[in-house]
Formats: C-alpha cells, structure tokens, sequence
C-alpha cells in the first residue's frame, strides 16, 4: 500500500493493501478501494464510494456518494481476466453513477477521458471510449464497445446501443434510444432516435466560426437531399469542402463501424 502522507482518509474507510493513494486525496466515510485501485492526486470519494480492479482515477476527479467504479463487466463472456479502467482528470462522476472495466473481446480498457461529468444514475459499460468534456446526463446507459467523442452531450433517460459510435459535438436528446452511428455535430431525438439536424446551440456555445456553421448546415443538406448513397454524398463533401468541421463528418462517416448511420429524414 503506497499513501501519500497528504492523503485524508475516513478511519470508516477501507482501503485494501496494495491501491496508491496520491497527494492530497480525500476519502470520506465507508470508501472502499481495492488493492489495484490507482488514486491521482486530489481525487476525492465522498461517503460509501467503491472503486475496485484494476483502476486509474486521474487527478481532481470527484466521486460521489454510492458510485460503483471499477467492478467487472456486465457480460456473460467474461471470465476474470485481467482488464482495466482508465478515467482521466477533472471528471464529475455523481451518485450511483456505474463504470465497468473491460473486457477481452474488446481491448481490455474501458476508457474515460478529461472534465467529464456524469449525473445521477448513469452507465458506462465495458469496452466504452469517452472522449474529453462529454456529458451523460441522469440515468442514461452506454452499452458495451461504444465511442462517444469529445463534446457529446446525452440527454437523461436516454440508451446507446452496443458498438454505437457518436461523433464529435454530437447531442442525443432526453428519451432517445440510439441504434446506430451518429455524425459529428448531429442532433438525435426521438424515442426511437432520430438524426434531426445539428446540434447548433452546442456549436455557437463553443464559438464555432460563422462559416463553419454554415459549411456544416449546407453539408447537412446535402447528405439528406444529395443523390448517391450515404458514403458516396459524404466523400463528395468531402472532395467540395475544406471546413474543419466538415471535414470531422466525413472523415467520420468514412471511418469503420460496426453499425450503420442514423441518417437525415
């Protein structure tokens, strides 16, 4: 067991021998963090937190009370390998909150990125790759194998299948269930979610210049009134239009995917 001397821990806590514990780290009451358990430094657990396997939890992240971090996959298949979670720095993760470490069939890492915030109730599966400022709002679930890029934001009571990519700056509306792919920048809702424009509040939030804005809008059109299939739109954007953010949609679309596309209706 490695404990900063900085470290403020609960004497109601129980932290196995063998976790790291770094500088400045608080531990309210009835923690317990298993032996393979890696706390940054200034991380905090409020009460009744339980961070178990083998987890990283990155500098200034706060769990909150009855959090589950760290526990095994929520999959048949797995079978006590050894796999991990990796969380980075900053990130909010509240009350009852649930992240699972890996699997291997899918790498092996569950992986969190930075400043994150995870509200009441919600799920990160196995396998899952969350990019840096993405929000997942009350009791929401990420399936296994999912990838949602920085910025997205998922609205509360809302599912996102199994090996389901979001791209970038992406907004998943509150009730939605998401099935397949979803460009950068796109806007779903719907009970059975739908691509229902962009998410333009999030863009002009983040102070996306006016002609990108633009330049996404018209490719938006395009790829919901152009002729040729999908893809084929997508690459003719791609030829015609030299945006960043452009550019972020098609590269997406053209990358690999184990579904298919939420497309424009």
């Amino acid at each position: 067991m490695a404990i900063d001397p900085t470290a403020t821990i609960h004497p109601s806590s129980v932290i196995e021998p063998g976790a790291k514990i770094g500088a400045g780290v608080r531990i309210g009451p009835f923690c317990v963090v298993g032996p393979d358990v890696r706390l940054a430094d200034r991380v905090e657990l409020k009460s009744h937190v339980v961070v178990a396997g083998d987890t990283s939890v990155g500098e200034d992240t706060v769990i909150f009370s009855f959090a589950s971090i760290g526990e095994i996959p929520q999959d048949l298949k797995f079978d006590g390998e050894k796999t991990q979670l990796i969380i980075g720095a900053r990130n909010r993760i509240r009350e009852h909150v649930t992240m699972n470490t890996g699997t291997e069939q899918g790498g092996g890492v569950t992986r969190v990125g930075d400043d994150g915030l995870f509200m009441a109730g919600c799920h990160i599966a196995h396998d899952c790759i969350i990019g840096n400022r993405v929000i997942v709002v009350n009791n929401s679930a990420c399936a296994g194998h999912c990838v949602l890029e920085d910025d997205v934001i998922v609205g509360g009571l809302s599912g996102i299948h199994q090996w389901v990519r979001v791209g970038r700056g992406a907004i998943i509306g509150a009730l939605s269930m998401v099935t397949n792919d979803v460009i950068p920048h796109g806007l779903v809702q719907g009970p059975r979610g739908e691509l229902d424009g962009l998410n333009l509040v999030g863009l002009k939030r983040r102070g996306v210049a006016r002609e990108d804005i633009t330049a996404l809008r018209a490719a938006f059109l395009t790829l919901k009134q152009g002729e040729g299939t999908f893809t084929e739109r997508a690459k003719r954007i791609g030829d015609e239009n030299d945006s960043e953010y452009v550019q972020q949609m098609v590269s997406f679309i053209m990358g690999a995917s184990d579904r298919n596309f939420l497309t424009p209706k």
